[in-house]
């Protein structure tokens, strides 16, 4: 067994190889971050080893860093290992006493950690070839969020400028709002437009849902309206509402490349009442290859949603919270899921009402749902076949 561990950083990779007798057969070297220093690493591995070794490459995960290095090895048929930095770190803690961290030491530590083999599994080409639909399930987690803040945005200026709007229609982020407030973005300007033009503007915006009523509505309003006239905010409202339309065209396109994507896999995840295309395809890409999961609570501790304990003595925490490690994405998708899962699939629903009626917060409930909900996916994912719901 030959063991190597790699310290990814930006520009350069700090390498070390061990051997299963604990021999040092390569110290601590550098590699640049290119095809130069990967093929480097490359030609010292098999400079060290013979036919017979088995061969195990470790390294952290370090995000985008790790990500070229991680599919060169991978290509190379070479067993890699990404690990979590708090792993890592707590064991670099457990060998020496002293407050010691540098790359090299890292290097090291990442070898012995692999040579110890402490329930480690491999990354698989499943996984790897999965970070596509993770790439895409977060750029648009992202895309959504600052939609939202932009939303607020919205809501707050209207606030200022055409306060009485917001009682006039359903919800201030309709297509027909943002059309009249694109080119009227204020309550003076609203008054001083003349009346076909508003009933016009509206009539196109809303497909004629709204006509010369709800013109004449919103014009009186404006007229006696106790907004400010503010050009900077006018500006303002008129810029988010147009960067909130671009969002829609970006989101609505990243959303497309999710589907394509899984129209391919076939999962069965949307099989389950109240998990769609996106919250399925965002569980599917956090989690990767479910091959790397022994059981469901190994999936939920990953997500960073088991509870955490702490036992010493006679002393038993009163309180076990939720450990909180992992992907925070996982976590939101799964999150969600349940609630939309509880809603809509009876069987949940009823589980949820029995944990609230032992007295169970909503979101104790809910987190004991959500453990219902992986142990469906991970049997689901396992199986391959499709949610029959309980008769």
């Amino acid at each position: 067994m030959i063991c190597v561990g790699i310290d990814v950083a930006k520009d350069k990779h700090d390498c070390f190889i061990l051997s299963s007798e604990g021999t040092v057969l390569a110290d601590v070297f550098t590699i640049p971050n290119n095809l130069e220093g990967f093929n480097t690493l490359l030609d010292k591995l098999w400079a060290c080893s013979t036919p017979q070794d088995s061969i195990k490459v470790g390294l952290e995960a370090t995000g985008h860093y790790s990500y070229n290095i991680l599919g060169f090895l991978l290509d190379n048929g070479l067993a890699t290992y990404v690990l979590n930095p708090l792993r890592t770190n707590l064991y670099r803690k457990s060998l020496s006493l002293r407050k010691t961290k540098t790359d090299r030491v890292d290097a090291r530590t990442i070898a012995a950690m692999l040579l110890s083999d402490a329930g480690l599994k491999p990354y698989t080409d499943t996984a790897y070839h999965n970070e596509e639909l993770k790439s895409l399930t977060r750029y648009r987690f992202d895309k959504v969020k600052e939609w939202a803040k932009l939303k607020q945005s919205v809501s707050r200026l209207v606030c200022i400028l055409f306060p009485e709007l917001e009682h006039l229609v359903p919800t201030l982020h309709t297509a027909s709002v943002y059309a009249l407030l694109s080119e009227f973005p204020g309550a003076q300007q609203i008054a001083a437009a003349h009346l076909t033009r508003l009933k016009a503007l509206l009539a196109d915006a809303s497909k004629g849902r709204y006509g010369r009523d709800m013109a004449v509505d919103i014009r009186d309003s404006a007229r006696s309206s106790i907004g400010s006239r503010m050009p900077a905010k006018s500006l303002e409202l008129q810029h988010t509402i147009r960067l909130i339309r671009e969002l829609d065209a970006e989101i609505e396109e990243i959303e497309a490349a999710i589907q394509a994507i899984m129209d391919e896999l076939h999962s069965p995840i949307t099989t389950i009442p109240g998990i769609g295309c996106r919250m399925g395809a965002m569980i599917l890409a956090e989690v990767g290859d479910f091959s790397r999961f022994d059981s469901p609570d190994k999936l939920l501790a990953y997500a960073g949603m088991s509870p955490s304990t702490y036992q010493s003595g006679q002393l038993n925490n009163c309180y076990a919270h939720m450990e909180k490690r992992g992907s925070r994405y996982l976590r939101f998708a799964i999150y969600n899921a349940t609630k939309y899962v509880c809603l809509w699939d009876p069987t949940f629903a009823a589980y949820l009402a029995k944990k609230r009626a032992e007295g169970k917060h909503y979101n104790m409930a809910l987190s004991h749902a959500a453990k219902k909900l992986v142990r469906l996916i991970f049997a689901l994912e396992k199986s391959r076949q499709s949610y029959c719901p309980a008769a």
